[in-house]
């Protein structure tokens, strides 16, 4: 084991990632090594899940050391193909400190049923495990965009969202997923929950009115 390995086997927030990863799996939200999670390391800095990894089998030695710097990016393995998307979420927030990226059967196929650039939920009481969200009432907006398999286009159009109006701590891309993040990972984890349970409602609420 080289000494980096050895280092994140000794982190506490590598190992907290992974337990987190570990439940996610359970959830069965990350099927076939899909998604990926990185924690904040510093400024420019995070750990991120590498490519190919089973995330109910996580250990700290599977998750990478990321850098950037001035709109470069740099690792020494082989991290999650969406590592960019990561890197461009905590370059637009400062205090995002976990960003979690899953796959579940659920929010694959609503974000197939959307056709608009955001999907508004309301009237549900789940909305308040929204940050900023603190009634049923008020509209809880979650971001859209098209999937690509090239991500550092697909990050920019993130950015530019963004610099219009900060997303809502979600955002879905069509047939493939859901992203989420948080000031720490314990509000990550609520968000991921929060706008889980919200797909799932709409998408009963769909079937019935069908």
């Amino acid at each position: 084991m080289n000494n980096t390995a050895q280092l994140h086997q000794l982190n506490p927030n590598a190992i907290a990632l992974c337990a987190l990863g570990r439940w996610i799996a359970s959830r069965h939200w990350v099927p076939a090594t899909g998604g990926n999670f990185s924690i904040r390391s510093g400024e420019h800095s995070a750990l991120v899940t590498a490519s190919g990894k089973d995330k109910g089998e996580l250990s700290p030695q599977d998750l990478l050391p990321v850098s950037w710097q001035d709109g470069t990016l740099s690792c020494p393995g082989k991290p999650s193909a969406e590592t960019a998307l990561h890197a461009q979420l905590y370059q637009l927030e400062p205090q995002i400190k976990a960003v979690l990226h899953t796959h579940s059967l659920q929010a694959t196929v609503f974000s197939r049923l959307i056709n608009d650039d955001s999907y508004l939920f309301s009237g549900y009481e789940m909305q308040k495990a929204i940050s900023g969200h603190s009634s049923h009432d008020t509209p809880c907006a979650l971001a859209v965009f098209d999937n690509t398999q090239h991500i550092p286009a697909l990050a920019e159009q993130v950015r530019q969202r963004w610099q219009q109006q900060p997303l809502n701590w979600g955002l879905l891309v069509r047939g493939h997923g859901l992203y989420v993040w948080g000031r720490s990972l314990e509000e990550a984890k609520r968000h991921l929950e929060g706008w889980e349970f919200l797909i799932n409602c709409e998408l009963e609420r769909l079937k019935l009115t069908r």
